[in-house]
């Protein structure tokens, strides 16, 4: 009975940023290590951030130095702060949630969200 659902994705030029949301609803408690996923058409699915059990921040080469990822536990909401976006990071993006991080190691994702677009134009 968790839900989550982004927000936030636009359309805008290279070397620009955006902020991504994620509210998180129902039983907030049972969702744990929340992540970002993105995919771009015809490309694989990616892991682009996650807190992890110790509550530090993880994050996929591809990104590093350019995103960051946070949790504000009082509004149940995480983000996705992505700066310096280069074309290649476009593509739908989700957040996620597992109901042991121990499962996000191994590659399963338990809770979805429906997706938001960015798109990056150069």
């Amino acid at each position: 009975q968790v839900e989550l659902m982004e927000s936030g994705g636009s359309s805008v030029q290279a070397g620009e940023s955006l902020r991504l949301s994620c509210v998180i609803s129902g039983d907030t408690d049972k969702a744990r290590c929340p992540a970002w996923f993105r995919q771009a058409p015809g490309k694989e699915r990616e892991r682009v951030a996650f807190i992890d059990s110790h509550r530090s921040v993880s994050l996929s080469d591809s990104v590093k130095g350019r995103f960051t990822i946070s949790l504000d536990n009082a509004k149940n909401t995480l983000y996705l702060q992505m700066d310096m976006l280069k074309p290649e990071d476009s593509g739908a993006y989700y957040c996620a949630a597992v109901t042991d991080c121990y499962q996000l190691l191994r590659g399963v994702v338990h809770f979805w969200g429906q997706g938001t677009q960015v798109t990056v134009s150069s």
